[in-house]
This record gives C-alpha cells, sequence and structure tokens, in this order.
C-alpha cells in the first residue's frame, strides 16, 4: 500500500444506520491528526447531513470529507479504494453488493472490513478472490461485528491464554451466549434472508451451510467437528442448559477458518460450538426448549419462499432502518468462553468474558468495526499473514481485544474457577 493516499478510512455506508453509528464513533473517539476520516455513499444531500451532524457534535472535526460512489458502479469503488487506506463497510446486504468492493479494494492494494455474516457470500470471496488478496499484500476481514468478533476475538484470547499458561493449546472452546439486549438490525435481517434465499436455489450454497468447514480454505473443507447444536442439551462444562445459538452457524465456520489460517496451532482436532446459555435444572431444561422450539420454527418458516417472502415484507424492518442513538447505547451483552485443554500435570479450563454495556449490534458493533478499520489503517495487528480473505482473529488479532479494553469493553481471560473446571 503506498503511503499518498488522501484517507485513512472511509466509511462506505455512512448514511445508513449502522454506517452511521460507526462515522460517530470513529469521530467520537480520534482527532483528524490521528485519524483522517471520510464517509462514503452514493447521495451528496444525505451524506452533507451526516457530516453536518459529525461536526456539531464533536469539537475536534470541523469537516469530514465526502466521497460519493454506487456499489452497482465498479468504477466509481476503484476511484475511491485507490484514495484511502482502508474501505469500512456497512452496505449490505453482502451478497448483493459487496463483491465489486472487495474486487476494488484488491486492485488498489486497499485493506478492507466489514459486517458480514453470509456465510455463502464469504464461502464465494474465499474461493474467488483469497489468493488475488495474498498477492496484493491486501486484508479482507470479514466480520467485523457482532458477528464475529466476540466468538473469535474470544476464541483467540483463550488459546493464546493456554499455549502461554499450559504449553499447549485447548483442544475443545465453548462459546456461551449468556446475556443481552438490544435491536436487530434490518440490514442484519436482510442478510439472513439472503443465506434462505441462496440455500433455496444454489447447490452450493446448501453444502456451505451443511458443511462445518465450508469457510476452511479448498482442499481442507472436512475435520471432526460435527458442527453447530440442534437441540437442547445440558452442557458438560457448566452443568447448566444450553439451546442452540441462532449465531452459530456463521461464528463457529469463522473461529474454523482462524484456526486454519493460522496454521492449526490450535490442531486439526480442535472443536468449537457456539450455544446459548439458559440457567440450571427445570426452568433451565423448559427455557432451553423454548429457545429451540422458537429457532427451528423460524428456521422452517425462513425455508419456505412464500412464508420468507411475507415476513420480509410486513415483519422485518428495512435495511438502514435501527434504534435510536439513545437505545444502542442502552443495550449489553456478554459471552463467555471456556476452553478445556490437557497439560501435562491434568486438564485445565480456560475462561474468557467477552462483552460490553451497548447494544451489540449497533452500538457495541459500531467499536468493533470502528477500531478493525483503526487497527488496520494505523498496522496495528499482529498477524502473521499480510494479505487474504480473513478474519478478525488472523487478520488483526489480540491488538483489536486491547483496543476495545481502552473504549469500555470487557475482555478477560484467566484459568477458570473451580464450578468451571
Amino acid at each position: 500500500m503506498t503511503d499518498d493516499r488522501t484517507h485513512d478510512i472511509v466509511v462506505w455506508g455512512a448514511t445508513g444506520i449502522a454506517g452511521r453509528f460507526a462515522a460517530e464513533y470513529l469521530t467520537e473517539r480520534y482527532a483528524p491528526e490521528d485519524l483522517s476520516l471520510a464517509v462514503g455513499g452514493r447521495s451528496p444531500e444525505r451524506l452533507g447531513e451526516v457530516v453536518d451532524d459529525l461536526t456539531d457534535r464533536s469539537d475536534a472535526w470541523d469537516d469530514v470529507p465526502v466521497v460519493v460512489g454506487d456499489a452497482t458502479d465498479p468504477e466509481s469503488l476503484r476511484a475511491i479504494a485507490r484514495d484511502t487506506r482502508v474501505v469500512c463497510t456497512t452496505v449490505g446486504p453482502y451478497t448483493t453488493y459487496g463483491t465489486p468492493l472487495v474486487e476494488a479494494c484488491i486492485e488498489a492494494g486497499t485493506d478492507y472490513c466489514d459486517l458480514t455474516g453470509e456465510v455463502t457470500w464469504v464461502r464465494e470471496i474465499i474461493d474467488r478472490y483469497h489468493e488475488a488478496a495474498v498477492d496484493a499484500g491486501v486484508r479482507i476481514v470479514h466480520g467485523c461485528g457482532f458477528d464475529s468478533v466476540p466468538a473469535d476475538l474470544g476464541t483467540l484470547l483463550a488459546q493464546s491464554f493456554a499455549a502461554e499458561t499450559f504449553d499447549t493449546p485447548c483442544q475443545t472452546v465453548r462459546i456461551y451466549l449468556e446475556d443481552g439486549s438490544g435491536s436487530v438490525s434490518g440490514g442484519t435481517l436482510a442478510s439472513f434472508g439472503e443465506l434462505f434465499d441462496a440455500a433455496a436455489t444454489d447447490p452450493l450454497a446448501r453444502q456451505t451451510l451443511r458443511d462445518p468447514y465450508s469457510l476452511a480454505p479448498p482442499g481442507e473443507r472436512s475435520g471432526v467437528d460435527p458442527g453447530e447444536q440442534r437441540r437442547p442439551r445440558r452442557d458438560s462444562l457448566t452443568s447448566g442448559w444450553t439451546a442452540p445459538s441462532p449465531m452459530a452457524a456463521v461464528n463457529e465456520r469463522v473461529v474454523r477458518r482462524s484456526n486454519a489460517l493460522l496454521g492449526y496451532p490450535w490442531g486439526r482436532e480442535f472443536r468449537c460450538t457456539e450455544v446459548v446459555s439458559t440457567g440450571t435444572g427445570l426452568t433451565g431444561a423448559a427455557t432451553a426448549g423454548l429457545v429451540a422450539g422458537g429457532l427451528g420454527a423460524f428456521t422452517a418458516a425462513m425455508s419456505v419462499g412464500p412464508l420468507r417472502s411475507a415476513l420480509r415484507r410486513y415483519a422485518f424492518p428495512d435495511p438502514g432502518e435501527g434504534p435510536t442513538r439513545e437505545e444502542a447505547e442502552d443495550g449489553h451483552f456478554l459471552i463467555r468462553v471456556l476452553g478445556r485443554g490437557t497439560a501435562a500435570d491434568g486438564p485445565f479450563t480456560v475462561e474468557v468474558e467477552f462483552g460490553a454495556d451497548r447494544d451489540p449490534g449497533y452500538g457495541a458493533t459500531a467499536r468493533m468495526l470502528g477500531e478493525s478499520a483503526a487497527c488496520l489503517a494505523t498496522g496495528d495487528v499482529d498477524s502473521p499473514l499480510d494479505g487474504g480473505v480473513l478474519t478478525p482473529a488472523s487478520g488483526i488479532g489480540l491488538p483489536l481485544a486491547d483496543r476495545l479494553r481502552e473504549v469500555g469493553f470487557t475482555a478477560s481471560v484467566g484459568e477458570a474457577p473451580d464450578g468451571r473446571r
């Protein structure tokens, strides 16, 4: 990447709710002398309104440059990519709007990060562009929001602690969604709908969603892990009840890709599972059953074309819609990661707590995405990989956890207390 770029970061899609939150966060966190920022989209008028709001809210920023382009116009995207070090994009569904921007960034030698949880699209990008990104020395980092930073970075924290403390990795990692409140964006639901649309028409998409290793490098898409939990289950590590996680289909595959890209430091028989913690006893069991049943019913409805269309038309918010600023700041989430391994003197359990006092899908995601972009723009990464289609853990690494701690996130790691061994 050359040094004569006008901008460090372009927030692409800044007129949408997620993009606006990301731009607000970056202008609150950084001054112009720390990080040169621009906002991008296709409407100069709406971008001007965003800039007015950003400068009204900040004493440090007198102006924020605007770049105008169209997600369906590759030439405009190439011009934007050539002029910045990092494109930070919130424009989804990525299956529809993401590919030309990835192409433009690779061509321009520009790093890239996004919020996608669209497994089928990520698989396509891996197969089409990973080698080109490696050759160009460009980091294409998917999943830099609630999908999949907590799970991916939480696993990296657990494994790094295990390697330093016990001189061996965790053989199994379980990711527990323990607590949270917040809202689901129209963009997230639109992306969810894209997965079902793809599975309904594309055999490769269906195979991608069935295969637990579908995001691993070509030739390595098999292993011992059976994939996401489907039913209520009593957990052997916590003695509590768990239900399937709606995010497991994305996050587990991202974690497995991290292990593969880093050269299997956690072993080829490493297993990971993401679940929802529902408590102990009869109440925990009943709650697990309700969560599993509700998720199963929703999945079944989304698998039927007419029902999927009706839900998207009448029940889902439109992409770009979301909570107010106050609502985004009022939410919270807590994810616990337990890693289990065996050292020379016996078994051990590592525990990670990863959380924030903000809506996971908006307030917290804006910070995760913004700091991911800042890491890439400043070169604050800890990774053996100079380029490729990467994950947060493999493409950025532990510096992202350090930055998130600085802005109020919990990202603690240590040996688990006796009750969790």
